[in-house]
């Protein structure tokens, strides 16, 4: 299968150079040239088959430079018991008749972004070798919260690899920013950027078009790749956790095959609602993907009017990692959603780039409303939900995944519609101990990790291994940077 840009239809690569790559040389998203479909038994196939299996079965219709044992025991080391703490990896559990949460923070940091950011360190490596490449790959990240310590974890001292990330200045929580500047390993840097989220993502991208300075690392034997969800590599992995999810549902009698399910996502740069989107297309009977924003709602009124425009107020809000703006893989989305027509997702983005917003034409706004609906809530409501699936359901949420609870429950009551739906949960709430207790009514907060503690006493929850381990660690990094200097800092990390 060869991999086109949402910029250039005509400019194709392998998978392996897609992955290697990150980042289409036009600017573009690579995005597979054709959307591969399950055979009509190819769900319930997969039922008995464990979440490695599942992972190879759907994976392998999309890399077809990759043998089927490559990838076996690629998933076999990423979603291995010494990495997720349940041998569900991805466990759908039951909250009522009609709603399921699918927990994707069992592994290494307590979020969602490992599911994607296990695999990809493994299919790199293989891209690499695939493609012969001679020189050391530099992966830059730009975080908001939860991809930057998944990607370290996952890049930790892995060959031929150094990783740099970076992460707003007081716009990351404080676990989430302990687990970044304790980062054990030699190959890994962490750098925070004076602004927020979209100013070191946008830095990023300036980084990977830097012509000067991509041929001063060539000839320090380097090269740019990305591990943010612009790369196909991390889109591909988080696909099977709603074809795995459906899976589940069909295997325990929840739903029989072809009944359709709803699913509702917090997220802020529309890599995992496009994943659940790409699941829809392959099979998966999804009737709507819910998106579910927190102030920064910049993505509820795209699905809504049309229009998107990033010109308002960013606010750091208590689910930090969905404080985005510019929402990047809504670019491949355009592609899909313009039948493939390349000028017009180069004018949209063109469009966003100079002017800081763009309308999307009727056919495309047709496309948005027959697939999703949206909804959005501030901080008040983010706790409130907190509160009310503890008390009624003995369920602890981080605030991401409240943000999803209070806009199906808005979803619900607008439309009323009862289809089954899945909640993707998408961090521990161990990660937000303060507004979680806060939620709880507790006021009197713990100091530095030992408020992991308080809120384990508090509901009687265990907190998980690996944020139970930050305690005591050296802190490593604590270097800031203005979001001018960005590439300094890789000059300096790439001596």
């Amino acid at each position: 299968m060869q991999y086109v840009s949402t910029r250039n239809k005509n400019q194709k690569c392998s998978a392996a150079q897609a992955i290697a790559q990150g980042l289409a040389l036009d600017g573009g998203l690579l995005t597979p040239e054709v959307l591969p479909k399950l055979s009509p038994n190819g769900l319930k196939t997969m039922t008995d088959m464990s979440y490695q299996q599942r992972a190879v079965f759907v994976m392998g219709s999309y890399l077809d430079d990759f043998t089927a044992s490559e990838l076996s025991a690629y998933a076999t080391r990423a979603y291995g018991p010494d990495k997720f703490d349940t041998k569900a990896v991805a466990p759908v559990r039951q909250l009522d008749d009609k709603t399921y949460c699918l927990e994707l923070w069992h592994g290494p940091t307590c979020a969602f972004k490992d599911m994607a950011l296990q695999m990809l360190p493994h299919l790199l490596s293989a891209s690499l070798s695939k493609n012969e490449e001679q020189k050391t790959v530099c992966i830059l990240v730009a975080t908001s919260g939860d991809t930057g310590k998944a990607a370290l974890e996952g890049f930790k001292d892995v060959d031929r690899t150094r990783i740099l990330v970076f992460y707003p200045k007081d716009g990351v929580s404080d676990i989430q920013q302990l687990q970044m500047q304790t980062q054990e390993g030699e190959n890994v840097g962490v750098c925070a950027v004076v602004g927020n989220f979209d100013d070191a993502q946008t830095g990023v991208k300036r980084l990977f078009s830097d012509a000067a300075l991509r041929d001063t690392l060539a000839g320090r034997g380097y090269f740019f790749s990305s591990a943010n969800s612009i790369n196909w590599g991390r889109i591909l992995p988080q696909i099977v956790y709603y074809i795995s999810a459906y899976c589940d549902l069909l295997k325990e009698g929840k739903v029989q095959k072809g009944d359709p399910i709803n699913v509702c996502v917090p997220t802020g740069n529309f890599g995992n609602i496009l994943s659940a989107y790409y699941a829809k297309q392959m099979g998966v009977p999804i009737h709507k993907l819910i998106c579910a924003s927190n102030q920064n709602n910049v993505l509820t009124d795209f699905i809504k009017t049309g229009v998107y425009d990033r010109n308002r107020p960013f606010y750091n809000t208590m689910s930090p990692s969905m404080d985005i703006l510019i929402s990047s893989n809504l670019e491949r989305m355009l592609f899909e959603f313009t039948e493939r027509d390349d000028v017009a997702v180069k004018e949209y983005m063109s469009a966003l780039a100079t002017e800081g917003r763009y309308e999307v034409s009727e056919k495309v706004k047709k496309q948005l409303d027959k697939n999703f609906a949206a909804g959005c809530c501030g901080d008040a409501e983010t706790q409130a939900m907190i509160a009310k699936i503890w008390k009624e359901k003995n369920y602890l949420i981080d605030t991401h995944t409240a943000v999803a609870f209070h806009v199906l429950e808005e979803y619900r009551r607008e439309t009323g519609d009862d289809t089954p739906t899945v909640v993707v949960s998408t961090a521990s709430p161990f990660k937000f101990c303060d507004n979680v207790l806060g939620a709880l009514g507790v006021t009197d907060l713990a100091a530095g990790t030992d408020i992991l503690d308080q809120l384990s006493k508090v509901t009687g929850e265990p907190v998980p291994a690996p944020l139970a381990n930050l305690k005591g660690k050296e802190i490593r990094f604590q270097q800031v940077t203005e979001k001018e200097n960005m590439s300094d800092r890789v000059l300096e990390m790439l001596q």
